[in-house]
């Protein structure tokens, strides 16, 4: 059997790759190992926000909110999305601001879609500090945030559910669903 990347790769035309999903769904080290088998940059956007403000995220939402937050996550997005054949690990919010769909959408979206109770689980075990999740009950925090975003991250082009898998069986599983998604430009129309 021929290795199936080249092809995905020729398919996908250097268009980039971007992972969405709330926070600990495993965008970062899902992102690595993707970009890595594709031969493809990888680009975490939120260091990439945290390089250009000078600061780390909690800083950011305390010093300008969430908005001044999300203005800069569009801003970066935007100077990210002028590039191509990379893997973006976008924030768990990016979906929230109907701007970023334009450039979200010139690549393929794929959501990882951790089931809830793995999310806390992961968030539980993880020191990143989540200044949406810093609230009296960050359980029910976690809910309403998953509830308000579910409707955007189901419009991506793809939705991998993750339960227990690891970042590289969610890797393989991409790799294996995305053709799917693609027309194969050395395929000629017959219709």
């Amino acid at each position: 059997m021929s290795d199936p990347i080249p092809s995905l790769k020729q398919r996908l035309g250097g268009r980039s790759l971007y992972l969405v999903g709330m926070m600990g769904s495993g965008k970062t080290s899902t992102g690595r190992p993707l970009a890595e088998r594709l031969g493809y940059g990888f680009v975490d956007a939120d260091a990439v926000i945290e390089q250009a403000a000078g600061c780390s995220i909690p800083e950011i939402f305390e010093r300008d909110g969430e908005a001044g937050f999300r203005a800069l996550e569009s801003q970066v997005l935007n100077a990210i999305s002028q590039r191509h054949s990379l893997v973006v690990a976008t924030g768990g919010g990016v979906v929230t601001q109907q701007e970023n769909w334009g450039l979200l959408h010139s690549g393929v979206v794929i959501w990882l879609d951790v089931v809830p109770e793995q999310l806390m689980q992961r968030l539980k075990a993880d020191s990143t500090v989540r200044p949406l999740l810093q609230t009296v009950d960050p359980d029910a925090a976690l809910n309403t945030l998953l509830n308000q975003r579910r409707p955007f991250y189901a419009e991506a082009d793809l939705t991998v559910v993750i339960d227990q898998e690891t970042p590289d069986a969610v890797t393989d599983e991409i790799l294996q669903l995305l053709p799917s998604l693609l027309k194969d430009p050395t395929q000629r129309r017959t219709d």
